[in-house]
């Protein structure tokens, strides 16, 4: 029973990356989608009583009906078509992140935020998949005099991009730095401890 118990605990959290992956993927295949579909024909559009109708409201209710299914229902199959709608709903919504920032649809930060949200997204997956296997080598890396090399050498591209105007960059300059920071204090550290 115990054993039982034990590999349905290991099981589950698979499937719920699983789960993750294919709402990645559902999100880019809508956002591709929508782009293409705008650039295309950017003329059509369901309009209503004067209004346009913009494709995030579809993404807004996709994300709900989503969720809702995600977190109601225990069926494998059922929480794998919500993960697609959501997906599908959080690329309708990233397609047209310009306009809700009060930009224009074309605006590039559509791009950096479909971007940003990409990397952060399929990080999180990787990481919550793989965290020993990472967290292995990452230790690994930090006792090692290449990874303390790798550190110096991070700090100093990143500390040079860190006073940029753009916003991203600086913030990803900031981020790699703090990362170069930990790396070289974890090999100081390490070596300070395997003198003593």
């Amino acid at each position: 029973m115990e054993s039982e118990l034990k590999i349905t605990r290991e099981e589950k959290p698979a499937s719920r990356a699983n789960l993750s992956v294919l709402a990645l993927i559902s999100f880019l295949a809508s956002f591709i989608i929508a782009r293409a579909f705008t650039t295309i024909n950017p003329d059509v559009f369901l309009g209503a009583g004067g209004f346009h109708i913009h494709h995030f409201w579809y993404g807004i209710i996709m994300l709900a009906i989503g969720g809702w299914l995600g977190i109601s229902y225990n069926e494998e199959r059922i929480t794998r078509i919500a993960a697609v709608i959501y997906g599908a709903g959080g690329g309708l919504i990233g397609d047209e992140a310009g306009l809700l920032l009060g930009a224009s649809y074309w605006t590039g930060i559509t791009y950096t935020i479909v971007v940003v949200f990409l990397v952060f997204f399929s990080t999180f997956i990787l990481f919550r998949r793989y965290s020993r296997a990472i967290l292995m080598e990452f230790q690994g890396l930090t006792r090692s005099r290449v990874g303390f090399y790798f550190g110096i050498i991070l700090a100093a591209v990143s500390i040079a991009f860190i006073r940029t105007r753009n916003f991203f960059i600086a913030s990803l300059s900031t981020a790699t730095t703090i990362v170069a920071c930990i790396i070289i204090i974890a090999y100081i550290a390490h070596q300070i401890s395997a003198r003593h």
